[in-house]
């Protein structure tokens, strides 16, 4: 089994389809060791990389910064799409799912970002914005993929 960052192990897949867009879920099983929330948020960029790297995506830069933005991962599939990918990790839905916190402001911050890295690579090809929902589970971590989640 590969090792992965912190205290997480064992990996599963879970294909869940819904009528707008596939959501990929994907869940790491923690080990007994207790987590703080800056560990809990680098745990989900881990393991929302691992999930990426593991569907075919290449890794061109994480947290990217341009001005205020931060673009938590810029992955790559082929040469023909780049995506910007913002990682939200949260430790209860109580207050609601992870994916609804990526606000107005910060998808306009996203855009502008984007088009700085398309400049600076001379990108020409398509490009896409998703968001990766990270939450606990029983089993660990719980990784939801939203592609093209907005523009």
């Amino acid at each position: 089994m590969k090792e992965l960052p912190l205290a997480w192990a064992t990996y599963l897949f879970c294909y869940k389809p819904t009528a707008l867009r596939a959501i990929v879920f994907y869940t790491y099983i923690q080990l007994s060791m207790p987590i703080t929330a800056h560990m809990l948020g680098q745990a989900g960029e881990d393991a929302a990389l691992e999930f990426l790297l593991a569907q075919g995506y290449a890794l061109v830069h994480r947290n990217y910064r341009y001005c205020r933005a931060e673009v938590d991962l810029i992955v790559r599939l082929g040469q023909e799409l780049l995506v910007f990918a913002e990682v939200k990790t949260r430790t209860t839905v109580r207050y609601g799912y992870p994916e609804e916190f990526v606000t107005p402001r910060k998808q306009e911050l996203f855009r502008r970002a984007a088009e700085q890295v398309q400049e600076h690579l001379a990108w020409t090809g398509d490009i896409r914005f998703d968001i990766l929902a990270i939450t606990p589970s029983s089993s660990g971590l719980q990784v939801a993929h939203f592609e093209d989640a907005f523009y």
